[in-house]
């Protein structure tokens, strides 16, 4: 039986028309439904039906390839604002940079959000690899230790502040006429390397403390600051080893950090495609597959091996002789280069792989099949949940919803009801302390 005081996590990553390269293509809809919140909302509203933790929105700092794929980027705070008000419990997890953003402004922005929402909110840490410095006056574009050093002191200065305010700091004495007690607030008064920030913080803590924060990356530095920080990791392994390999070098460097590992969850990304049978989901896998635009892949893989595109045939295995990976390619072209010598794949093959799942795992099968690779992962050290990832939107969640959730359920893996209003409460986290036991630092 499993052990039933360890719930699976489950969050619908969700990505315009789908994760798929070509889902938009598929789709019947036009191209300008994946904008307008009428779409966000009704995903959203599946994904609590299914009572799924979160729902979690990456974000682009800059355009990206606009003949490709939908690549409007909203921002994800102003996405989920507008959802909360439409739902009651789902988690609301938006992405922001620690390189492009300023951490008063992110931490104020978020701590909105998990106020209005009544303490659903997460917040997604990157670092943002690619040089986008165009777009915000950075010249030159910083190099990966840099951003890690930047993105560790960003995210100590934004618990700061988060934190500043104890739990009773509002008072709402009417006869006195005081609002919140001044000694309960506290500055963050932080002068680093990268940052003075003072504060305090115009938003008090939520219901939840401050919002859950969450860490996407697997590289050295990315588990570095995972380990320090992060409260959920999304993660990108495609085999079971892998995964394995991962949970338990991150559980370890969680320990080491002096945290409790079971306070950060690791959730590997999936991108599902049912069917009634495994014969079905494959073949609407290879439907979408044959919709991809391989000018277009074929391109960015030789931009990012480092090779003329003459010397990256479509139908001969990846050239010996691309780059090699470094602290300034990201885990991702690892996980590539790991996919197409590991299962010899020419590079057709590993394009139409890539653009099935963005570089995470994609499985094509029906419900059972697919809640017993998820249970597998779950009892076996390999991940605490995943990241659904749907293929196609809105079918392939609600397919999920309706076909996979209920087998979890009944295998005792995943809740049959929402016990708690809050993310921290789905996640099964603790509230974070506040600052009362700080005296140093009051503002009178």
């Amino acid at each position: 039986m499993p052990d039933q005081s360890r719930q699976l996590v489950l969050n619908a990553f969700l990505m315009h028309a789908g994760h798929h390269e070509a889902a938009w293509r598929h789709n019947a809809q036009a191209p300008a439904d994946y904008l307008p919140l009428k779409h966000w909302v009704e995903v959203a509203r599946t994904a609590e039906r299914g009572l799924l933790d979160s729902i979690f929105f990456a974000d682009v700092p800059a355009l990206q390839a606009p003949d490709r794929r939908p690549s409007e980027s909203l921002d994800p705070t102003v996405q989920l604002a507008a959802i909360a008000a439409v739902t009651e419990r789902i988690g609301l997890i938006g992405t922001a940079s620690t390189t492009v953003e300023e951490p008063y402004n992110l931490a104020r922005r978020f701590a909105s959000l998990d106020r209005l929402s009544g303490g659903r909110a997460g917040w997604n840490v990157v670092t943002t690899g690619g040089d986008v410095g165009f777009n915000y006056g950075i010249n030159p574009w910083p190099e990966a230790p840099e951003r890690y050093r930047r993105g560790d002191e960003f995210v100590d200065v934004v618990l700061k502040l988060w934190n500043g305010w104890q739990d009773d700091a509002v008072v709402g004495d009417k006869g006195t006429g005081v609002w919140a007690d001044p000694t309960r607030v506290h500055a963050a008064d932080h002068h680093g390397e990268f940052f003075d920030v003072q504060g305090p913080l115009t938003v008090g803590r939520s219901e939840q403390g401050h919002p859950v924060v969450v860490q996407a990356g697997s590289s050295g530095p990315g588990i570095a600051l995972a380990a320090k920080y992060a409260e959920a990791v999304f993660t990108a392994q495609r085999t079971i080893e892998e995964g394995r390999d991962f949970y338990s070098t991150l559980k370890a460097a969680t320990l080491k950090a002096g945290r409790n590992p079971d306070h950060l969850k690791i959730l590997p990304g999936i991108v599902t495609v049912l069917g009634g049978t495994e014969a079905e989901a494959k073949a609407k896998a290879e439907a979408l597959d044959d919709l991809i635009v391989l000018d277009h892949a074929h391109e960015q893989l030789a931009r990012a091996v480092g090779l003329p595109i003459e010397q990256v045939p479509l139908d001969a295995p990846l050239p010996s002789a691309v780059r090699a990976p470094d602290e300034t390619t990201g885990s991702r072209y690892q996980l590539t280069l790991d996919l197409a010598r590991r299962e010899n794949l020419t590079v057709r093959q590993l394009l139409r792989r890539l653009g099935g799942g963005r570089g995470h795992r994609v499985f094509a099968g029906t419900p059972e099949q697919i809640a017993d690779q998820i249970e597998l992962w779950f009892t076996t050290g390999a991940s605490d949940g995943f990241n659904i990832m749907p293929a196609t939107l809105p079918d392939t969640l609600t397919d999920f919803v309706d076909g996979v959730v209920p087998i979890l359920q009944q295998r005792g893996l995943f809740r049959t009801e929402y016990t708690g209003s809050t993310l921290r409460e789905h996640y099964g986290l603790p509230v974070p302390a506040d600052r009362s036991a700080i005296a140093d630092l009051r503002v009178g």
